[in-house]
């Protein structure tokens, strides 16, 4: 149906959550997190070959399904921001990411589901994240 993409960083992140928790549209929405790596200024594409590989499959993905779906891509940043052992990512205990891209249900204020960078990329593996929670 509809896919509506927000961007954020570790800077802007919480402004973007916060209508997924405080808005009832939204709240009616299945939300997801993209945390991925920043593109190559000198390439236009991202430094990370994970990340090139899973957008696109997620996007394709997630727009199949029928219902409405807003997806935030995190943008985690360069590759030596990223390896910093305390990226705010890395050391929030809401996200606790270990690697990108990493693919997460976002319900209200928690993770309901996630997929690793190793598996990110998998149709199958996707399609489960949107069924209905409890």
């Amino acid at each position: 149906m509809t896919l509506k993409k927000l961007d954020a960083n570790p800077s802007t992140i919480e402004s973007v959550l916060e209508p997924l928790k405080s808005d009832e549209t939204n709240r009616s929405k299945i939300n997801f997190i993209l945390f991925l790596a920043d593109n190559d200024p000198t390439t236009g594409q991202s430094w990370c070959p994970d990340c090139v590989r899973a957008e696109p499959v997620i996007y394709k993905t997630l727009e199949e399904f029928p219902e409405e779906v807003n997806l935030i891509r995190a943008y985690a940043g360069d590759r030596p921001t990223w390896r910093t052992p305390a990226h705010p990512w890395r050391v929030d205990p809401r996200f606790k990411l270990t690697g990108v891209p990493t693919l997460v249900r976002w319900d209200g204020d928690s993770v309901k589901g996630r997929l690793e960078d190793h598996q990110a990329h998998l149709p199958h593996l996707i399609l489960p994240l949107l069924a209905p929670t409890t």
